[in-house]
């Protein structure tokens, strides 16, 4: 049995119409892409008109994963994007999805696994799913109208990744990083959190759901190994038991 192909895993985030996941799987299908990842559809899943519009990618369908959270879909990865219109006040990088597909070859050929989220149609996605990215795909559209339905991102991103490996992926290099998933920044921030809000950091009261919002964002902007993970949480175990200690 030959070995799937490395490639990046495209998270569908509240996705609130069958046919659209359907149309996503054939657009992924087009391209060689077979790995997708459905957070807590709005219509229930397995879905029947999913299913109907996939047409010949029906089996990326009974192969898609389901999940109840964005932090679930991305857990084991060590790179994420995020595709859309509006970063909405978050610092990140901004990237071309020419450029983000190239930095996905890459880093998959290194041996990390790469994640890129699709929100939902309506509204896009929420601050919370894109504080989790590393970094934004935006694409050039008019910026009069500049919301592409669910499946046409999809296809546009998947055509990028098609161009950015139709050469074969470079060799990995021996001395390659190893880099912290999603799930071990998470409990990262999470320590921090928590220890700064015993600290009584997050005051006012009012502004705290911002300010930590903030802080996650700041943890997806960093590029972390898993030995600097554990670094930052001694230093923090280290400070509080100083703390205890007293002056």
């Amino acid at each position: 049995m030959t070995e799937p192909a490395p490639q990046p895993a495209f998270v569908l985030i509240r996705p609130q119409m069958g046919e659209n996941i359907g149309a996503a799987a054939r657009a992924m299908w087009n391209f060689g892409l077979d790995r997708m990842r459905v957070v807590d559809p709005r219509d229930g899943w397995p879905n029947q008109k999913a299913v109907a519009m996939a047409s010949g990618a029906g089996r990326l369908l009974d192969e898609a994963q389901l999940v109840g959270t964005t932090e679930e879909a991305i857990a084991d990865c060590a790179w994420v994007v995020a595709t859309t219109a509006r970063p909405r006040g978050l610092t990140k990088p901004v990237l071309s999805p020419e450029r983000a597909m190239e930095m996905a070859r890459d880093r998959i050929a290194a041996g990390e696994k790469v994640a890129v989220m699709f929100g939902p149609e309506r509204a896009g996605m929420e601050n919370d799913d894109i504080a989790r990215a590393n970094a934004i795909v935006s694409v050039p559209v008019n910026p009069l109208f500049p919301s592409l339905n669910l499946a046409q991102c999809v296809l546009l991103v998947a055509y990028e990744w098609r161009r950015a490996t139709e050469e074969a992926l470079p060799e990995r290099v021996d001395a390659v990083a190893d880099w912290a998933t999603q799930v071990e920044i998470e409990k990262l921030s999470e320590h921090y959190e928590d220890r700064l809000n015993d600290a009584g950091f997050f005051f006012p009261e009012a502004k705290a759901d911002g300010m930590k919002l903030n802080l996650r964002n700041l943890w997806s902007r960093m590029l972390l190994t898993r030995a600097d993970v554990q670094m930052l949480h001694g230093v923090l175990r280290q400070m509080v038991r100083w703390k205890e200690r007293g002056d």
